[in-house]
């Protein structure tokens, strides 16, 4: 693979460019880079876009968030659907980021695959690399919460990284279980956990390292033929 320049520093106040390529750091300095207030952009990828049960609970975690962070939102779905390319600067800019989408089939929705493939060439750059991410999935029964961890484990892999508690699955049928039998359903996640989720995603947003390093990353010819 190639090996690609050093990646300029990233939005959000970084304080220094972060190197990519070379041999992976095994010593870190514990620089932090932290700002009065992270911006947090939260990215809804639910197919029913700003209407529907995924843009509900996203209007409760913005209240979540509210206190302790600016706050900006991007719909991938719907009239007037966000792109990658259309949100890059966004992206730049955000100190941490919140995935939202429905469970389809054992999967996250179509747009946000869509904007997963687009971001492939922004891959450990400074637009998602060292920032945190949390993940919202909601679901009608099952599946969700193998979308929440394939999901995270992408993040990681473009360069966020994942606080504690920073993923959820919110099931219709687990709030219908708390309906009928509160105590039996009460290690169920549930709307309440959406203010760990936040308060979470905040701190590790304010308190970003900027001196990661990355491998190589091909930029040029992923998308190249190679089967004979």
């Amino acid at each position: 693979m190639a090996n690609p320049e050093v990646a300029a520093g990233g939005g959000g106040g970084w304080a220094g460019a972060m190197t990519t390529g070379g041999k992976v750091g095994t010593e870190l300095t514990g620089r932090f880079s932290p700002p009065a207030r992270p911006r947090i952009l939260i990215l809804n990828a639910a197919l029913s876009g700003a209407e529907g049960n995924t843009a509900r609970w996203l209007e409760r975690a913005r209240g979540e968030l509210a206190d302790g962070a600016e706050l900006d939102e991007a719909v991938l779905a719907g009239p007037g659907a966000e792109t990658f390319a259309s949100l890059e600067a966004r992206l730049r800019a955000a100190d941490g980021f919140w995935f939202a989408t429905g469970t389809h089939w054992d999967g996250w929705s179509s747009p946000l695959q869509r904007f997963l493939e687009d971001a492939t060439p922004a891959e450990c750059t400074d637009l998602w690399l060292g920032k945190p991410a949390a993940v919202l999935v909601t679901e009608h029964s099952t599946g969700g919460k193998g979308v929440l961890s394939r999901l995270q484990g992408v993040l990681v892999t473009l360069g966020c990284v994942i606080p504690p508690c920073a993923g959820l699955v919110l099931a219709w049928s687990a709030l219908l279980a708390r309906r009928h039998q509160a105590e039996a359903a009460e290690d169920f996640w549930g709307a309440d956990d959406l203010g760990v989720v936040a308060h979470n995603l905040v701190l590790a947003a304010g308190r970003r390292r900027t001196d990661w390093r990355v491998w190589p990353v091909d930029r040029q010819d992923f998308k190249r033929v190679w089967a004979e």
